[in-house]
């Protein structure tokens, strides 16, 4: 299995899709003369808006979007795999896709995935999200073959879900990706353990590319965009929240390795789940 160089794009989308088409144009195209044989930008690069209203106005359908467009002939042109860590697409119905795409040398969409957990949540500085008002979620994984191994994919959230990750790593996938855009709060504190996390317990690789400072509509991401081992250490790392890329070379063998000095998806067992309560009543019949 051959080596190839992945890269980070780390973004800081804002309302305008074709600034936001332009900055990750500059960046992917430096990560190109880097050397980077595959490069991965953010959640949501092509636009980043809070406001139902002003996300509806700037979002089309997939056949339409020039984000997909313009990346499908970078792809082309550059001669590497992109995969856009997701865009906002819009859908027959009316709701909205949080869709990542992964684009082959040839200009040709080869798999794509919707972001399967939606963040609804009510933070503690007041922020609140509700995704699922907006978008759809995403019914199942996806798994593509690389041509140095196989990836699979997700989007941000979904780092806390294990068992997209762990389903993934049965199917033989080396390389994980998580592209995304956590809000600082939350980075601050889990960011960097729940993508080692990944990374270490299914002796894979791990590349996520984020979105980083603050943006148009008032949230702050967290940056840090990382690429780690399958050991769990971090190959590179944005050591800040302004966009930039990182880049690190990732030699597969180091996947088989790691499963064989940790097995524990060969280990893995089913098992029952006891009732402390009815296992006391059965010790005294």
């Amino acid at each position: 299995m051959s080596h190839f160089k992945a890269a980070c794009v780390q973004m800081r989308s804002g309302k305008s899709v074709a600034d936001n088409i332009s900055q990750a144009e500059a960046l992917i195209r430096q990560a190109a003369a880097e050397g980077a044989d595959f490069v991965q930008t953010p959640e949501m690069t092509n636009v980043l808006v809070r406001s139902r209203e002003e996300l509806m106005e700037r979002i089309t359908l997939e056949r339409d979007d020039a984000t997909l467009a313009r990346f499908c002939l970078l792809a082309k042109e550059l001669g590497l795999w992109l995969h856009a860590g997701s865009l906002a697409i819009l859908l027959e119905g009316g709701k909205v896709a949080n869709r990542g795409f992964l684009i082959s040398p040839d200009g040709q969409v080869f798999a794509k995935y919707d972001k399967i957990h939606m963040f609804d949540v009510d933070l503690p500085n007041g922020e609140s999200w509700r995704e699922s008002a907006t978008y759809e979620p995403g019914k199942q994984t996806m798994l593509a073959d690389l041509p140095w191994l196989k990836m699979g994919m997700a989007v941000c959230y979904d780092v806390r879900f294990p068992a997209i990750f762990r389903s993934q790593a049965r199917q033989g996938a080396g390389l994980l990706t998580m592209p995304a855009a956590f809000t600082r709060q939350t980075g601050e504190a889990h960011w960097h353990v729940l993508q080692r996390a990944r990374a270490i317990e299914n002796g894979a690789f791990v590349v996520s590319a984020a979105q980083g400072g603050a943006h148009e509509d008032g949230r702050e991401t967290y940056g840090h965009s990382l690429i780690i081992d399958p050991w769990g250490k971090v190959l590179a790392e944005a050591d800040h929240d302004r966009p930039g890329i990182v880049v690190a070379e990732i030699d597969p063998e180091q996947v088989v390795k790691a499963r064989q000095r940790i097995p524990a998806i060969a280990n893995e067992r089913s098992f029952a789940l006891g009732e402390a309560g009815l296992l006391a009543e059965e010790n005294l019949a």
